[in-house]
């Protein structure tokens, strides 16, 4: 029996997660949205055994308040929001003219509140209650996009502002791994791989493709539960001495991204 929380439980691979750990009746599982109706309606339809607890990864208050309903020590918290527009995941910093310029640095700056302030409010908010427990793991999904071999290597200049982001996500990984890891807490960033999440193709994302195929031939497009399968053999296999504030893939310690 464990307690498990995961934030940004709406869709995709947060709803994934819900699925899989409510599937043990002995577990209590509770997800953290922005807008807790239409999860709540789906939680129902599936017949999930979770609980969703409004939350928003930008707001500390609301994150405290939803750690205040769970109340319990927790066991696994998994970080799973994220900020990646569409509309400039196909732009490079030097495609912005003067009177669009603002549409690039709005972008920087929604990711940096998203995936670097929402990351930090996040373990701040539910960290007393992570240190209560016996397995203390603090799960924090990112990206491959964030290596910056990769990006070299294959040329990968695509969601440019979206990869700064998830670097500065992988950074304060490694920072709270730094500060707690003799409390033996384990911080873990983990890449899902590629996931469909019932996204159109783009041109932006055909474009990746190629140049991820060229990576990996073996590429393979996960379904969430696929992706959410993998990550959990690397989290169960991970502890906070040796692993603690590392990047790995859903494919295992230090292996391949794709």
């Amino acid at each position: 029996m464990s307690t498990y929380v995961v934030v940004g439980a709406s869709r995709g691979i947060g709803y994934a997660l819900l699925k899989k750990f409510s599937s043990d009746p002995a577990n209590t599982v509770v997800g953290i949205v922005r807008t807790p109706a239409p999860t709540e309606e789906q939680v129902r339809k599936d017949g999930l055994n979770a609980t969703i607890v409004q939350g928003d990864m930008t707001n500390y208050r609301s994150l405290l308040s939803a750690a205040e309903k769970v109340h319990k020590p927790v066991d696994y918290l998994w970080v799973n929001g994220g900020h990646l527009h569409d509309d400039t995941a196909g732009k490079f910093f030097t495609d912005y003219t003067v009177d669009n310029y603002d549409k690039m640095t709005d972008d920087l700056r929604k990711g940096f509140e998203t995936n670097v302030l929402g990351v930090i409010n996040t373990i701040n908010a539910f960290l007393p209650l992570v240190q209560k427990s016996e397995i203390k793991k603090v799960i924090t999904l990112t990206t491959g996009l964030a290596d910056d071999n990769l990006t070299r290597d294959y040329g990968i200049w695509e969601t440019a502002a979206y990869s700064v982001g998830k670097a500065a996500t992988n950074t304060v990984i490694a920072k709270y791994d730094a500060k707690f890891r003799s409390e033996g807490i384990l911080f873990l960033g983990i890449s899902p791989g590629v996931v469909d999440v019932g996204k159109p193709s783009s041109e932006t994302g055909q474009n990746l493709g190629a140049k991820f195929y060229k990576y990996s031939k073996g590429l393979k497009v996960l379904k969430p539960e696929e992706s959410v399968e993998a990550m959990l053999k690397v989290v169960d296999e991970s502890r906070a001495e040796g692993d603690g504030g590392q990047f790995y893939s859903h494919l295992g310690r230090h292996q391949r991204w794709l």
